[in-house]
């Protein structure tokens, strides 16, 4: 599966349009969603990624290449622009972040060429350091994620790092009432719902994909970004919920839109005849209050992400990045998402470590080192609207239970 870097798409035109390489950046990551609640961003793992697989060689600059779809030649590049694009959208923030041990010597024209927020130091004291990265990761993700989630070790030489934060309002906020459940996993339960009475109809379509009818509901945003919420037939997986929407988003099934759906067209869709003083389709909306929080090992899936290579601690791997062999420890993120009535919120966390590897060189000199301290399970899209670019990513299971207490100003 490759993870190819964005492409240029439309999300409000619905059409044959060829989206397949934007949509990998996410689908590949699919096999992470099982039946319970995650969320996840391959946005914050791909430009890591490219900026690591640049300065490598061998099987270990392959492989990520071909895992990114794109050359190793230009892949540092690329990640650069990526993070570049994804800090200029509007409702997105993204931050790049580096801590090394004084004694890594980079190469200044891997170093130089980082569009960083940070390059920090690795003191040696464990706390200390795993404060400063700690209060990073707060800082660039709004409080949304409160620790790295890679843990500070005395091996550890580099830590890069990088935060995604993904924000927008409803340009109409939705209402929120006590929603009864009477079938299905949530069955007998008062779920926190949210509604809304005057939606387009165009905001909800069904796309016919080869598992079954897929209805897909668009909450738009006040600036750039909208989130589509997905619901499939019951026998539906999470995965292939996404999987399906993704393919959706690039136009790959026929899809038929709100005004021309008839009765029982799609999964959770009832379509009533109702006076009106007007002859357009009216549209109305049901889903529920949802937060989700995610943590991903990436070296559980080395294959998918170009990683098994670096991963071999008896060599090291990187001579464009540093002298010293270098082989990759651990790569992980944290993510989260909220869905409320008045916006929806994302952030995300990515980190990937190295540590010496082989039988490093007995260094030449000697130094002194001076240290400072909906009513179902479901999926989501968040999605910058311009580009086609899929954000956050992920499957609600745990709902929200109604405590008879509307969501104020700041508090979703």
């Amino acid at each position: 599966m490759r993870w190819s870097p964005p492409v240029s798409t439309s999300f409000d035109r619905e059409g044959p349009h060829d989206n397949s390489t934007g949509r990998q950046r996410h689908d590949g990551a699919l096999g992470a969603v099982g039946e319970r609640g995650t969320v996840l961003t391959a946005a914050g793992v791909w430009p890591l990624l490219a900026l690591l697989a640049g300065p490598a060689a061998g099987p270990a600059r392959k492989e990520p290449a071909e895992a990114l779809g794109t050359d190793a030649d230009r892949a540092v590049r690329e990640g650069c622009e990526l993070l570049g694009a994804l800090d200029a959208a509007d409702g997105v923030d993204a931050a790049l972040g580096l801590w090394t041990r004084r004694v890594l010597a980079l190469r200044p024209e891997w170093l130089t060429g980082l569009p960083l927020d940070l390059h920090g130091e690795l003191t040696g004291d464990a706390s200390a350091d795993q404060n400063a990265l700690d209060a990073w990761a707060q800082r660039h993700t709004d409080g949304l994620i409160e620790r790295m989630p890679v843990r500070v070790t005395p091996d550890m030489l580099l830590v890069l790092a990088s935060a995604l934060l993904v924000r927008t309002t409803w340009a109409e906020p939705f209402r929120e009432s006590p929603l009864r459940v009477t079938e299905g996993p949530w069955a007998g339960q008062e779920l926190t719902g949210l509604h809304r009475y005057r939606t387009a109809a165009e905001q909800v379509r069904v796309h016919h994909t080869p598992a079954g009818p897929l209805t897909a509901f668009d909450v738009p945003g006040d600036n750039g970004l909208a989130v589509r919420l997905l619901l499939g037939p019951e026998d539906m997986t999470g995965g292939e919920v996404l999987h399906h929407g993704l393919a959706a988003l690039g136009g790959g099934y026929r899809t038929v839109p709100g005004a021309e759906l008839p009765e029982g067209a799609g999964p959770g869709l009832t379509v009533t005849e109702m006076a009106s003083w007007g002859r357009h389709t009216a549209g109305g909306s049901g889903h529920r209050r949802f937060a989700v929080a995610a943590e991903h090992d990436l070296l559980e899936r080395a294959g998918l992400f170009g990683l098994e290579a670096v991963m071999d601690n008896s060599c090291g791997h990187f001579p464009g990045l540093s002298e010293t062999p270098l082989a990759v420890s651990t790569a992980r993120q944290t993510a989260t998402a909220t869905f409320g009535p008045l916006g929806f919120r994302a952030a995300a966390v990515t980190a990937v470590t190295a540590g010496v590897a082989g039988v490093p060189p007995t260094p030449p000199y000697q130094a002194r080192l001076v240290s400072a301290r909906y009513d179902r399970p479901f999926g989501f899209l968040a999605v910058h609207r311009a580009s086609g670019l899929v954000l956050v990513a992920g499957w609600a299971t745990d709902p929200d239970g109604w405590d008879g207490r509307p969501v104020g100003p700041g508090m979703w």
